[in-house]
């Protein structure tokens, strides 16, 4: 029992030690209230409050705001650098185009002319061609004229003979005599 009774003795003093600490009265009693809520302490909090806060804006104004500063003036000098960067990029990529555009240009008039002189050498081969298979046809023809004048002035003199024979042939059928070969030739002749 003395310990049951030394241990309750012992478990209040402790609890009136920790109600204490906590500004808490033990057994429901009322005692000093919450700090903030305190009006005996509002001008130590205000004057508090008023000196924090010049700190915290001293330490905003020195340290913070500048390094905020030089971080965004170091990225806007970056973006600009990057926007000179681009443009010269792009200035250099209308520069090739320009380039490749004026080469294109130039391997198509050079298609041109070498498909001009290409039709050019063409119609000039086909035109000598033509020259030489126009005189060939040329030669051909006067050799077949001369063969047919030839053929005919042979074919003419044996026409005479045959009419001759013929109108001597056709006579001594039709009269039944004998018709001399100088008077067919005669008659021959006067009907050419």
């Amino acid at each position: 029992m003395f310990v049951a009774s030394a241990f309750a003795a012992s478990a209040q003093d402790a609890a009136e030690a920790t109600h204490s600490e906590t500004g808490v009265a033990p057994d429901g009693a009322h005692g000093p209230s919450f700090p903030p809520f305190d009006s005996s302490t509002f001008p130590s909090q205000l004057l508090w409050l008023a000196i924090t806060f010049g700190l915290f804006y001293l330490f905003l104004k020195r340290v913070v705001l500048p390094r905020i500063g030089g971080i965004l003036e170091v990225r806007r000098d970056r973006i600009a650098q990057d926007l000179d960067q681009a443009a010269r990029m792009k200035e250099d990529a209308d520069q090739a185009v320009a380039a490749y555009e004026q080469e294109l240009a130039d391997a198509r008039k050079k298609a041109n002319v070498i498909g001009q002189e290409a039709r050019d050498a063409a119609k000039a081969e086909a035109d000598a061609e033509r020259q030489s298979v126009e005189k060939e046809l040329e030669a051909k023809l006067g050799e077949a004229e001369k063969r047919i004048a030839t053929i005919k002035d042979t074919a003419m003199k044996d026409v005479g003979t045959i009419a001759e024979d013929t109108a001597a042939a056709i006579v001594q059928e039709l009269v039944g005599g004998r018709l001399d070969k100088t008077a067919a030739a005669a008659a021959v002749k006067a009907l050419k």
